[in-house]
């Protein structure tokens, strides 16, 4: 997925500012009036975009919001189903996934923008949203970890209850799509480390057709 991807964002609508109960890496769960959006896409999936106040006015948070939105509407919309909210918060923190949600910290996603692998960052945190509650804890998925027997990642290694879906299925979703990037060697590497994972993407996730 790069910045050319076709996106199925559409547009950005104000709505009333209400109370909200977001989470935010630097307090933990909090209780605030965020400036509040609708983001409508094309497949008629609607995200309700939650932006902290910190950010001063409608505008300013409307702004730094569009900054993220095509790249969301980038993702297939399997990985955008469950998403129904947004929080977007200031500082450099980690992104994440879950609760139904997309977390950004504006800090760190300048930071990700700058390395090019925002499209990847999101990739990651929706698989959390949208696939892991289905799939991470199946006993389809785990009999594939344990024939693979290893991990495309320390991170999933050391996490395999927690990250070893949206870690996995990135590379699964490249091998698909965007094979003709990879390198030979990385191609092999992927192919020889999680096959039967490969296998259940394909066939649970892609068109079945194969590598």
């Amino acid at each position: 997925i790069i910045k050319s991807s076709i996106s199925s964002f559409e547009t950005l609508i104000k709505v009333n500012d209400e109370q909200r109960k977001m989470y935010d890496r630097r307090y933990g769960w909090i209780n605030i009036k965020p400036f509040l959006f609708q983001a409508e896409f094309s497949d008629g999936l609607i995200i309700e975009v939650q932006v902290n106040p910190e950010f001063k006015t409608k505008e300013i948070a409307e702004d730094v919001a569009l900054q993220y939105l095509p790249t969301v509407g980038r993702l297939p919309t399997y990985l955008r189903k469950d998403v129904d909210t947004i929080w977007l918060h200031k500082d450099v923190e980690d992104f994440g996934g879950g609760n139904n949600n997309l977390l950004i910290h504006h800090g760190r996603g300048l930071e990700y923008k700058k390395q090019e692998i925002l499209e990847e960052i999101f990739l990651h945190e929706a698989t959390h949203t949208s696939l892991d509650p289905y799939h991470l804890s199946a006993s389809e998925w785990i009999t594939a970890q344990e024939y693979d027997g290893q991990y495309i990642s320390n991170y999933a290694r050391d996490n395999p209850e927690r990250e070893d879906l949206a870690e996995t299925f990135p590379l699964c979703f490249a091998l698909k799509y965007k094979a003709s990037v990879l390198s030979e060697d990385v191609i092999q590497t992927i192919k020889e480390t999680i096959p039967n994972r490969l296998r259940y993407c394909d066939v649970v996730f892609f068109d079945g057709s194969g590598y």
